[in-house]
């Protein structure tokens, strides 16, 4: 018996658009799914619809029928299927309510009921499961990106549900973390469906793959440009005048240093890319080389403007229009901002309200917004989460015929990514050629 059924489900979010149309699916207990799409084609929206969000919390037009465990989600709200349905969100940044990781991981057991004796011992057990035990005793705000999608991992994983809905949850995470995070998922002996951007990740730890174009489900094989392909990563050396150098520079937000003694140069005319585990301090050196921290020691040297895209762009978008949002950046102009926006793909959005976009578009948005400055240093932070295979190659070819202008740093954990834009690559750890010494 299915343990989830989807039928004829058709989905439109307040102010009409319309972000799933006539999908059926069953989901078998214990079946693991990929769930692949374009940025925006409703991969997301169906996650929401199986945990019972839409249309309860979202509202909007809701046509057909969703069975989670034999409950109708039109009749029984979020909180009956919470002991049944877990699920990691998009933007672990938007999920967590607590300031300390442990207390976090224990929310979640405290709201299904979980004997009190039980709580403590199983949030560290999950914490454990992810590799984030140490993490417990610290504060959310001090994590990494990659550390918080770990404890927001933790807390879902916790709740030992019969229903895990992952959203992208490998976008931040290093190649090592990935793949456990994936073997966790598919061990816990839960159903579940992962919403993914990079196959490579989950392809062989997933039973059945589904693909979404359009707000339609196709249940079999994957479009060619989204087949995992293998691409060795580049071993250059250092090229062009220098935009942007650190020399022996340490910091760190507590007592204790997050980069000790670090050294990266970035030329005018090569693609850097930054690799390295999560929590290593590839984000602080990004930051460093931007100017947006000082360092404790050492120096850093630029040469002409530096623009930064963080690793959640969304927090600070601040306009009422796409075309607007973009036009921050240069002044008000309105019509370069729309040429940047149709060099990201996203022509005919100039009057979208920001928030109104999935996160792939979001994340698109903000990387035109950094490109209409044509800045001499580029800094970019996991530029690649949330962006389909498709659009990654169109960012790529981008920003290689933009490479003369400037320096661009990339940080990320998408190694397919930077073997493919990248001229060099550094890491934070001694595999590759050092960022830290």
């Amino acid at each position: 018996m299915a343990l989830a059924i989807v039928r004829s489900l058709s989905y439109s979010y307040p102010g009409g658009l319309e972000a799933l149309r006539e999908c059926s699916l069953d989901l078998e207990p214990g079946e693991v799914v990929a769930l692949f799409g374009p940025s925006g084609s409703g991969k997301s929206t169906l996650l929401r619809a199986l945990a019972g969000l839409v249309p309860h919390f979202h509202g909007g037009r809701f046509s057909g029928r969703v069975e989670v465990a034999g409950l109708d989600t039109r009749r029984v709200r979020p909180a009956e299927l919470a002991g049944t349905v877990a699920t990691l969100f998009q933007d672990p940044e938007d999920q967590v309510v607590f300031t300390r990781v442990l207390a976090e991981v224990v929310f979640g057991l405290e709201n299904v009921g979980t004997p009190p004796a039980e709580i403590e011992s199983r949030a560290l057990e999950a914490l454990a499961a992810v590799g984030a035990a140490e993490l417990a005793d610290r504060p959310v705000a001090e994590l990494s990106g990659g550390e918080l999608q770990r404890v927001c991992l933790a807390s879902v994983l916790a709740l030992r549900p019969g229903l895990l809905l992952l959203d992208e949850p490998t976008s931040q995470l290093d190649p090592d973390g990935a793949a456990a995070a994936i073997e966790l998922a598919r061990s816990s002996g839960a159903a579940v469906v992962v919403s993914e951007q990079r196959p490579e990740r989950v392809l062989d730890a997933c039973d059945r793959v589904l693909f979404l174009d359009g707000g339609r489900v196709r249940d079999g094989a994957l479009p060619e440009a989204w087949l995992p392909r293998e691409e060795a990563l580049p071993d250059a050396e250092p090229s062009g005048a220098p935009v942007c150098r650190l020399d022996g520079v340490t910091f760190g937000y507590g007592e204790e240093p997050v980069v000790e003694r670090a050294g990266l140069a970035v030329g005018r005319g090569e693609i850097v890319a930054l690799l390295g585990p999560n929590g290593s301090g590839k984000t602080t050196l990004a930051k460093l080389a931007a100017g947006l921290l000082e360092p404790w020691t050492g120096t850093v040297t630029r040469e002409g403007r530096a623009c930064y895209l963080s690793q959640d762009p969304g927090r600070y978008l601040v306009a009422e229009r796409a075309d607007e949002e973009v036009a921050l950046a240069v002044g008000g102009d309105l019509s370069r901002a729309r040429r940047a926006l149709a060099e990201m793909g996203l022509a005919g959005y100039e009057g979208r309200h920001p928030r109104d976009l999935s996160s792939g578009e979001r994340e698109r948005l903000a990387l035109a917004a950094v490109l209409v400055a044509e800045p001499d240093l580029l800094v970019l932070d996991e530029p690649t989460r949330g962006v389909d295979p498709v659009r990654k190659d169109e960012l790529t070819r981008l920003l290689r015929g933009q490479t003369p202008t400037r320096g661009t740093l990339v940080v990320t954990n998408d190694h397919l990514f930077a073997a493919a834009v990248a001229d060099r690559v550094v890491s934070t750890t001694p595999e590759r050629e050092l960022a830290v010494a």
